[in-house]
């Protein structure tokens, strides 16, 4: 009933198109989820994803569930995701993305749900960590364990010198590391993202969980830029 009454008072707004949502709507109004630029990565056996890390880190599975285009509707989405406290935008995400990725072979045998973890300071400043909400949906609806605790990051970075730092082989590796025990040892681990641009930072995160013995790597994200 409270609910309800909120709802009626003070009601939300579509993220895409700020469009009031009706009563059956969750999140993103029916035009915008119609809307979106879906990847169709799942149908495609050699998708952008798996071909940006060919040669960079031996993936098992790759995907992005939409394309982010400046100026578009998922930019829209992700910026208020990640700086407008609407975590919510994540974990429709993350239903959605789960209820597709159900079905495929590569996901069965995932141990672990890694989100990229931001700096200590940098998740005081923000509060949260944008991935998550996407991360715990994919957790509860694939039956997978997520874990935000294997992997940290040790540098605490402004954005340009973050993509500075990232862009440079010689100190990629040290931007990220793991805290494993024998359990990790074998396991599969889905390394999971907002927005994938160059990658490089989703590499640093790949190489740092391949420190751990015979350790397995898959990649999902959001979205993925383009153009």
């Amino acid at each position: 009933m409270l609910k309800h009454l909120l709802n009626v008072f003070f009601p939300k707004s579509c993220p895409g198109c700020d469009s009031f949502l009706l009563s059956n709507e969750n999140v993103i109004c029916t035009q915008c989820r119609h809307d979106l630029p879906m990847t169709n990565h799942l149908n495609i056996k050699d998708n952008e994803i798996l071909q940006k890390f060919y040669g960079r880190v031996p993936l098992e599975h790759g995907s992005a569930l939409l394309y982010f285009h400046k100026k578009g509707i998922v930019q829209q989405m992700i910026h208020r995701l990640k700086y407008k406290d609407q975590e919510e935008i994540g974990e429709i995400m993350g239903i959605w993305y789960s209820a597709k990725l159900k079905g495929l072979e590569q996901i069965k045998d995932i141990d672990y749900i890694i989100p990229v973890p931001l700096h200590k300071k940098r998740l005081r400043e923000r509060g949260y960590n944008q991935v998550e909400a996407f991360g715990k949906a994919l957790s509860a609806n694939l039956g997978i364990t997520y874990d935000n605790k294997l992997l940290h990051r040790k540098l605490y970075t402004r954005t340009q010198t973050k993509k500075d730092l990232l862009g440079r082989a010689d100190v990629i590796t040290t931007v990220f590391d793991v805290n494993y025990s024998e359990i990790h040892t074998g396991k599969h681990f889905l390394v999971i993202d907002d927005v994938i641009t160059t990658g490089a930072t989703l590499e640093a995160c790949s190489r740092a969980i391949l420190k751990i013995p015979n350790a397995k790597i898959s990649i999902v994200c959001i979205a993925m830029a383009q153009g």
